[in-house]
């Protein structure tokens, strides 16, 4: 079995390790252009030894942005910044990917740590939220509009058009946010789409949305470039979307050109209760890369070298991606690489700090 300094092929693509810089929401954007924040943030993880560098979840029109705050790409004027973003982060042997992001009824919220989250009136930078239906996420919440036909078939083009600008700004990967309540899974999951026409009632119609979104991103995203797709494997509510559903959504994406799907959970139901521990969500990726026969990443609470390593060597999933860990470190991979004891690149800048047992025999910089 592969470890987690092995590369892996996905496509045209290979990257030299199997860490993903999970998308972490930065609510430091104006207008949604990626700025200075953006760049180093994004750029000291890849310098960090990250294979895989994702955006946050980047809206993929004005009215899918979670606050005021968001990174957007639903404006040509938006690929510039990302551009230079993409080209460091490449700089430094990494590849460099985007989530694309629609937020639907959760959108139009306060940055958190403003306060107590609330809905953001238009008065003050907010927009009307759309949704499935017209019920709000909760308390707090903005109350959403129900989304017609010709609303949702604009919201595919949408995601269209962001995955052209994402090729434009030379990103390697783009990834279909369809997890954490947003919008997207908002239609998946039973209970918060109560609609009667072909996007709601049956499994095939709820998830008709997600497929026809996939679909419109691969239609125009190169074939030799990877497509990701985020879910929540269950709602953690009985009656809600799960695992096994999930299951057979995979299949689905895979059919339809989804090459990963990254696993993570929740984010639909405010009163959820989620058992929360180190690897929680793993048995769902070790499930979706078994029975739906499709790449997976695991997510969530994956924090020590040899928990990160015995993930993949077990076969639970192809690759871990790390959110607030590699906020706490940077260099996490560099880190895990001594402590697990594989040799990888450092930045030729930071050669003389690295460990000699370590290096790989032609570390990477500009």
């Amino acid at each position: 079995m592969p470890h987690l300094f092995d590369p892996i092929t996905v496509r045209g693509l290979t990257l030299a390790n199997r860490i993903i810089v999970s998308p972490m929401c930065e609510y430091s954007s104006s207008d949604g252009f990626a700025n200075d924040w953006h760049l180093v943030h994004l750029g000291s993880r890849a310098v960090g030894g990250a294979a895989l560098t994702m955006t946050e979840a980047t809206a993929v029109t004005a009215e899918g942005r979670i606050s005021p705050a968001d990174l957007g790409i639903w404006s040509d004027r938006h690929v510039d910044g990302l551009a230079r973003i993409v080209q460091f982060v490449r700089s430094q042997g990494s590849a460099a990917g985007i989530q694309l992001a629609h937020a639907g009824r959760k959108g139009s919220t306060s940055v958190p740590w403003d306060g107590p989250l609330r809905a953001v009136p238009p008065s003050l930078g907010g927009w009307q939220v759309a949704g499935p239906t017209v019920e709000p996420f909760s308390s707090g919440y903005p109350i959403p509009v129900s989304l017609s036909a010709g609303d949702i078939a604009a919201i595919a083009g949408a995601f269209a058009a962001a995955a052209t600008r994402a090729l434009t700004a030379g990103f390697d990967v783009v990834e279909v946010h369809a997890a954490h309540g947003y919008l997207i899974h908002e239609f998946l999951s039973p209970l918060s789409n109560t609609r009667t026409d072909r996007y709601g009632g049956s499994f095939e119609h709820r998830v008709r949305l997600c497929v026809e979104i996939v679909d419109a991103v691969r239609a125009v995203w190169p074939e030799a470039r990877p497509l990701f797709v985020r879910i929540s494997a269950t709602d953690w509510t009985d009656g809600g979307w799960d695992i096994d559903q999930s299951v057979a959504l995979a299949r689905l994406l895979r059919d339809h050109g989804a090459d990963l799907i990254d696993c993570s959970s929740g984010g639909n139901v405010a009163a959820a209760k989620i058992p929360v521990a180190p690897g929680y969500q793993v048995p769902f990726a070790e499930r979706i890369r078994r029975e739906a026969n499709v790449a997976t990443g695991a997510v969530g609470l994956i924090t020590s070298p040899q928990q990160a390593d015995d993930i993949i060597t077990s076969g639970r999933a192809d690759c871990v991606l790390l959110a607030r860990e590699l906020l706490r470190d940077p260099y996490w991979p560099l880190r895990a690489a001594r402590e697990l004891g594989h040799a990888t690149s450092w930045p030729k800048q930071y050669l003389r700090a690295a460990p000699p047992e370590t290096l790989a025999s032609r570390p990477v910089g500009p």
